[in-house]
């Protein structure tokens, strides 16, 4: 015989999808639609019904699933239908306030609300709508759920296969939630969330600003048109061969691709993963640090400054020539450079090193190098910050949003 129900705290019951709060409600999503409404939940036109002969430059604006990122609505200019159009497929309506959810492809579950005053539009066909009954249910609430799901990857479960997933519309429109009965407990949890979604929206933008400000002074310092206080001498024009030695990698490459947190060397690539693991061998590791790996095929870089084991034989290190290169500083000019890549070959030798740039004395190298330091070092805090931030936020979904945790009654 079981014994669940004595481990049910109390105020709180088991239901189909787990021990809720004692007074919230377990609906499936489409009744959080408007009652006796057809087109609560749907998906756009496509096939047929829409091409882009059906585009025009002015009318009736398409939603589109590009325009839900990180949890928020943004577009920066649509296409459009004519009236006529719109009319035909006005089942895909959609208007300010409702749910737009991703339907198709690698991203399908995200979701935002469109902004209230947005004017009506219609989906297009890697989107859907969910019209929420606001009489009865917090929009925000209801959206808060959706992309803790999402975030989870609880809706991969209503997925469907093929060419590139899908979200089943039956399936989701049968998704069951807990959500308190009182619409008033529903609205006071969305606005705890939506505060610490300010929070974190305030501090991506203060991230975003610093980050202008040092492209900014990049671009004055690098180039001498703003020289640091106490700097007048006239600066040099040197190839990058002529500042920075390198080596291949061969002695460098990792054998053993078995990867493991638990190790200690990092694997590294110039590109965007960067640190593509951890190894256990401990020979043949580079350490003529710092310097600048760069890929010879593509002239990806990263500024390295701790031990490694390469994993590409097209990566080259580069290191100074001599104690006059600051590398931070020469590393900050080769990140202006406008490089256009052609065939598929190596360029350090054939084209990269002969590159020229202006280079000030060793001391004005160092000043600027440090000034970009202090302004990155700021933004990692910043971001160090926003990660905790975040970190927190999903904490209190989790907390909130299962009834786990409950908001004091006003």
């Amino acid at each position: 015989m079981t014994t669940t129900a004595q481990k049910i705290p109390s105020g709180y019951k088991q239901t189909d999808i787990g021990v809720v709060p004692a007074d919230w409600d377990i609906k499936r999503i489409e009744e959080l639609t408007p009652q006796g409404k057809k087109y609560g939940i749907v998906d756009g036109p496509f096939g047929s019904n829409l091409k882009t002969e059906h585009y025009r430059k002015s009318g009736i604006p398409i939603i589109t699933s590009g325009y839900v990122t990180d949890g928020h609505f943004s577009a920066d200019e649509y296409l459009y239908v004519d009236k006529e159009k719109f009319k035909q497929e006005k089942r895909s309506a959609v208007k300010g306030g409702d749910i737009v959810m991703a339907k198709i492809g690698a991203r399908c579950g995200a979701s935002a609300i469109l902004p209230k005053n947005h004017a009506e539009g219609i989906l297009s066909g890697n989107a859907l709508k969910i019209s929420i009954d606001e009489n009865r249910f917090s929009t925000f609430f209801v959206w808060q759920i959706l992309w803790n799901l999402y975030s989870r990857g609880d809706l991969e479960s209503i997925r469907s296969t093929g060419a590139q997933p899908a979200l089943s519309m039956a399936n989701l429109k049968k998704y069951q939630i807990a959500i308190p009965t009182v619409k008033a407990q529903q609205e006071d949890i969305a606005t705890a969330l939506s505060d610490a979604d300010e929070l974190i929206d305030k501090l991506k933008f203060l991230i975003a600003k610093k980050r202008n400000i040092k492209r900014g002074a990049m671009q004055e310092l690098l180039s001498g048109k703003c020289r640091l206080p106490g700097f007048s001498e006239k600066w040099e024009t040197k190839k990058l061969g002529d500042l920075l030695d390198y080596e291949q990698p061969t002695p460098y490459l990792v054998k053993n691709t078995d990867y493991s947190d638990s190790h200690s060397i990092p694997v590294l690539t110039a590109g965007k993963t960067f640190i593509l693991g951890y190894t256990a061998e401990e020979t043949g590791v580079f350490q003529n640090l710092p310097t600048i790996i760069f890929d010879d095929f593509t002239t990806a870089m990263k500024y390295v400054d701790f031990p490694f084991k390469a994993k590409s034989s097209a990566m080259k290190m580069l290191v100074p020539k001599n104690k006059d290169v600051n590398l931070k500083f020469v590393f900050a000019k080769m990140q202006l450079i406008d490089f256009k890549l052609g065939d598929h070959k190596r360029y350090w030798i054939s084209e990269y090193q002969n590159i020229e740039i202006a280079t000030p004395k060793p001391d004005e190298q160092t000043a600027i190098a440090s000034t970009l330091s202090d302004m990155d070092t700021e933004i990692e805090k910043l971001e160090s910050q926003l990660t905790k931030y975040q970190d927190i936020k999903q904490g209190m979904m989790q907390s909130l949003l299962t009834g786990k945790i409950r908001l004091l009654a006003k």
